[in-house]
């Protein structure tokens, strides 16, 4: 049976999906992820030091395109920028492509698995690849750094464990109190925690500079950190 995980979502045991759930995920993940709309606004910020005429700009996991409008909003003088959204889900595409309304941004469907990553100048990952099997992740990775022009940047938003049982566990109580204070309500809590389960598989910060660096970054660094939320800057 499935129960509320909040914001008028609902999800099964071990069964979340991000199938038509469009219209009110937005809603849902900006109560649920400390910072997120914040960490929107460095990422345009960002953008400042790696676009240039021609620039092709991928982001991984595009939803319903919050972050592509914003990123264009933030770009409007650039008119040569392309920016490509991927993302597996129909109806968050479809949102997308309405709410946009940007010559420059193209969605295509396709999963991060085994989908063809344009020569860029940046790719965004905003709390994507936690969701990509672990057993897959690593050849994502490569295949971004790949991608990446010489000095171009990828810009990667995780949800991360703690590196030990006593940090996790209190990291996890804050995190609780966190959405309680966003007034989700205990059984919402617990039921998207439920429902999360062999679905979001989050690495410790060790384990996502582990997986850049096998995958060719030598420079990286902390861009945002929230206790279990962190932003990372990569540069090719």
């Amino acid at each position: 049976m499935a129960k509320k995980s909040g914001a008028h979502i609902s999800a099964k045991n071990a069964a979340w999906s991000f199938q038509d759930v469009a219209d009110d995920f937005d809603a849902h993940v900006e109560k649920s992820v400390p910072l997120y709309k914040e960490g929107h606004e460095l990422v345009c910020q960002l953008s400042d030091f790696f676009l240039h005429d021609g620039s092709v700009v991928t982001e991984l996991g595009t939803s319903t395109g919050a972050l592509a409008r914003r990123f264009l909003r933030h770009n409007e003088a650039r008119d040569e920028i392309r920016y490509i959204g991927i993302d597996r889900e129909a109806t968050m595409l479809e949102k997308a492509a309405k709410e946009c309304g940007d010559a420059r941004a193209t969605f295509v469907q396709a999963d991060l698995v085994d989908c063809e990553i344009e020569p860029s100048s940046m790719v965004l990952s905003y709390y994507t690849m936690q969701f990509v099997h672990p057993r897959s992740r690593q050849d994502v990775f490569t295949r971004i750094y790949e991608s990446l022009e010489w000095g171009g940047a990828l810009i990667l938003f995780e949800k991360v464990r703690a590196p030990d049982a006593r940090f996790q566990d209190i990291s996890g109580q804050i995190y609780q109190e966190y959405k309680l204070d966003q007034h989700f309500s205990e059984a919402e809590i617990l039921n998207k925690q439920r429902s999360l389960k062999g679905i979001l598989e989050p690495f410790s910060t060790q384990g996502n500079l582990d997986l850049m660096r096998r995958a060719g970054f030598v420079d990286i660094t902390t861009i945002m950190k929230w206790v279990c939320f962190e932003g990372f800057l990569a540069i090719k």
